[in-house]
């Protein structure tokens, strides 16, 4: 399989697989194991903290070919604002062609708009990673390059902007009605929007973590990757309140990319503290 192939994997916009970095901390946990009580505001989510996803890659005869995952690491600060650090890593490839690519996002956890994505990629002639850090009060994305020691910025093309994986964990909050389809005007580059959402069917397929009934959604983002409209992508979501990604397929030029869902670790959820009565005792 050649590089290109695998970079394009997990990329929502063209932009190549980016960096996880050390699991972030989790959120303070006073309730049970599946839910974190937290002192700010949330947004009802089908996802939390701990949550994690593997896969198995495969790609056209050459069968499994590496392996990735999803993993909510915990809530982080993001300038003061309490944000998921949402982590993928995949790893694999065929001799002289490995790679071992990540990124990360951190997400909102009450208004679901993406603060910062880091990248850092891997492979065969190209080693890169960089910082983005999405600034609606300045109406601008800015970029770090810490590879070349450079830094860039440019208009954010939304006040509530998503990035590569931001942008799937906000699709799983949708009600991913069959026959709908969502046109968002939400990547953070102009370029990009706007990004549609179209719910396709509703289908039973069947991964190594078991089989699942499953809702199939095409996304297609105006940019080169996975999810143009060239590559008729299909993302497979549990048909349930979890909306877990369980598999998902891309055509390329010379082959067909697959991901099956191996195993599934739930996470907690993020609940409000109760306010506290006053103390009216003497």
């Amino acid at each position: 399989m050649n590089r290109v192939s695998v970079r394009t994997l997990f990329s929502l916009g063209g932009i190549a697989l980016a960096a996880a970095l050390a699991a972030a901390p989790a959120a303070a946990q006073t309730g049970s194991a599946l839910d974190q009580w937290v002192r700010y505001p949330v947004t009802p989510v089908p996802f939390g903290p701990g949550e994690k996803l593997e896969y198995r890659i495969t790609y056209g005869i050459l069968g499994g070919v590496g392996s990735g995952s999803l993993l909510i690491a915990g809530v982080d600060s993001i300038r003061g604002m309490p944000a998921y650090n949402i982590q993928f890593r995949m790893k694999g490839g065929i001799p002289l062609a490995r790679v071992d690519d990540s990124m990360q996002s951190w997400l909102d956890v009450q208004r679901l708009q993406s603060h910062r994505f880091e990248q850092d990629i891997d492979e065969p002639g190209m080693d890169r990673h960089r910082i983005i850090d999405f600034l609606p009060e300045q109406s601008l994305w800015r970029q770090v390059n810490l590879t070349k020691g450079t830094e860039d910025e440019g208009p954010l093309a939304t006040d509530a902007p998503l990035d590569d994986i931001s942008f799937l964990y906000y699709v799983r909050t949708l009600p991913l009605e069959v026959g709908q389809t969502y046109t968002l005007n939400r990547y953070y580059k102009n370029d990009g929007n706007p990004v549609t959402v179209k719910v396709l069917r509703r289908e039973t397929v069947e991964v190594p973590a078991g089989k699942f009934d499953a809702i199939v959604v095409q996304p297609i983002i105006k940019t080169k990757g996975m999810f143009s409209e060239g590559g008729e992508a299909e993302v497979y979501f549990t048909d349930d309140e979890r909306r877990l990604v369980v598999y998902m397929k891309t055509k390329l030029s010379i082959g067909t990319l697959k991901l099956h869902m191996t195993a599934y670790s739930p996470g907690g959820r993020l609940v409000p503290m109760p306010a506290q009565p006053n103390d009216t005792s003497k």
